[in-house]
């Protein structure tokens, strides 16, 4: 069972994600926050094995989430998304420290094969 947060300000895209996820593998156990501010706090409270955070959101933003966890749980892998298609912020995230960058809308195959990915070797910095 992995634990997966997922941070998207657009209802519906999170909706999306999580039944995303859910259909790949039901015992994924997902968290989701609406807000940078709302992820911080769970993130406070609790550890995941995977984070997936929007870029662009008001108050906090994924950029900021970013930093936090990376501060505070490096070895947790963290998928930014983007509708913003910027180039300049896909690179400035995976200097931070994400695992990847996707674009919204995001492509399926792509999203569940990083997921995959991520959570692989999540498993193996924990192993090792």
């Amino acid at each position: 069972m992995s634990k997966i947060l997922i941070i998207e300000d657009e209802p519906a895209i999170r909706r999306v994600l999580v039944k995303i996820l859910t259909e790949e593998d039901k015992s994924h156990e997902i968290s989701e926050a609406e807000n940078g501010i709302d992820a911080i706090n769970q993130l406070k409270k609790h550890t995941y094995d995977l984070i997936i955070s929007d870029i662009k959101m008001p108050k906090v933003d994924g950029m900021e989430v970013l930093d936090f966890s990376k501060k505070n749980t490096p070895e947790t892998p963290i998928i930014m998304i983007s509708g913003h298609g910027d180039l300049e912020l896909a690179v400035d995230s995976m200097k931070k420290g994400a695992y990847d960058y996707i674009s919204k809308p995001p492509d399926l195959n792509r999203l569940l094969t990083t997921v995959r990915n991520a959570l692989d070797r999540k498993q193996l910095i924990v192993e090792n």
